[in-house]
């Protein structure tokens, strides 16, 4: 092994040797299929080291494959249902590292930095209060990244909205009873009370092993910078459809631009334009939480349930007070069937139920479509 020392002599004494040895290393990696990648930071590195020792010298060797990164060329971003499996095989611990990437973009030095110095605070959760009871003041979360903590060197935020949230909330309450004093200087990732706590906070190699070890006890081959991945592929879908600016965009996923630079100028954006951002954001998660499918399935249920009963002759005021989410179908049915009922005796024979079969017959009889019934049948009023 060659040491840092005996590098700098090399390169002094005789450059032209160093380079053959350089040369020789790079061909013996080679033959060992490592990545052209790998290899080229070997070059990095010792370029750097040399630099730093006012050494400069020029090692123009060719590397095979020195751009491409075959580990991830068929790397692919994780469905809905593959991060929700990821979720559910992580720790408490894991699953709020997995939803601050996915949901929220950062990347995982923001969470603990590699010398485990720094790292995100329970105070750069906007909205969090702890009190007796852990809660959040307003949804989506605003999740504040010191510039430190930022690959670009500048303080940005981004959001966490319901499911992230649920998430944090129950970690924190978990390390409550655990008889932790949470203050918002304490880290959002806390070390296992059974382990040894030699840094103040998670350094980035821990973060990413919470994240790995559930990835693969999910059965996946990931890296866990794939989340980072999912969360931008999301906020891509949702920028195709007008529901975020592609500067917000940028911003939240740490990307330097027209709001970075603006936001670093200003020190802070007016309240307004954070609130829209905030908007935006909600808007979002639909294409990010893993939960949201089943919620917006719901809602549509709810919202065809009002349709159609208004279709039939309820009013609005009837139909608020009513309680749609636990009503079963059999007694949906029998409320269209009795306001049917009722509105074909008010107005004697002017509405007729009818097949589906025969609507289009009917409609060049005179007849006007009224509603279809949830038991197949439609509502046509008659033409006198």
């Amino acid at each position: 092994m060659t040491t840092p020392k005996e590098i700098l002599n090399k390169a002094i004494t005789n450059e032209k040797d160093f380079r053959y040895e350089f040369t020789d290393f790079v061909r013996k990696l080679e033959k060992e299929s490592k990545a052209g990648s790998y290899i080229a930071r070997f070059k990095k590195v010792i370029l750097s080291w040399l630099k730093f020792n006012d050494i400069r010298l020029q090692l123009t060797v060719n590397i095979s494959g020195e751009n491409e990164t075959p580990t991830i060329v068929n790397e692919r971003v994780p469905s809905k249902e593959e991060l929700a499996r990821i979720l559910r095989k992580a720790t408490s611990r894991g699953r709020v590292a997995i939803a601050i990437m996915a949901f929220s973009g950062l990347r995982p030095e923001s969470l603990g930095d590699y010398e485990g110095t720094d790292g995100l605070r329970l105070g750069d959760l906007k909205e969090l209060k702890l009190s007796d009871e852990i809660q959040f003041d307003k949804m989506p979360v605003k999740v504040m990244v010191k510039s430190k903590l930022s690959k670009a060197r500048h303080q940005y935020f981004s959001f966490i909205g319901e499911e992230g949230a649920t998430y944090i909330k129950e970690y924190l309450e978990e390390r409550r009873k655990q008889g932790e004093e949470l203050t918002y200087e304490s880290p959002l990732l806390q070390f296992d009370v059974r382990g040894t706590k030699k840094n103040a906070f998670l350094r980035t190699t821990l973060v990413t092993r919470d994240i790995r070890e559930a990835i693969e006890n999910s059965g996946l081959k990931m890296r866990p910078y794939v989340l980072r991945a999912y969360f931008s592929t999301a906020l891509d879908i949702a920028e195709s459809k007008g529901l975020i600016s592609h500067p917000w965009r940028q911003f939240i996923m740490g990307h330097k631009g027209d709001i970075e630079a603006r936001y670093s100028t200003n020190k802070r954006l007016p309240p307004s334009v954070i609130e829209e951002m905030r908007e935006a954001y909600k808007k979002s998660t639909k294409f990010l939480e893993t939960r949201h499918d089943e919620l917006d399935e719901d809602n549509a249920l709810l919202y065809l349930q009002q349709q159609l009963l208004s279709a039939v002759g309820y009013k609005l005021e009837e139909i608020d007070k009513m309680d749609l989410t636990d009503i079963s179908n059999d007694d949906f049915q029998k409320l269209l069937r009795n306001k049917v009922a009722g509105a074909m005796a008010s107005n004697g024979s002017k509405q007729r139920l009818v097949p589906m079969n025969e609507i289009e017959k009917l409609l060049g009889e005179g007849y006007e479509f009224q509603a279809v019934l949830p038991n197949g049948k439609a509502i046509m009023k008659m033409p006198f």
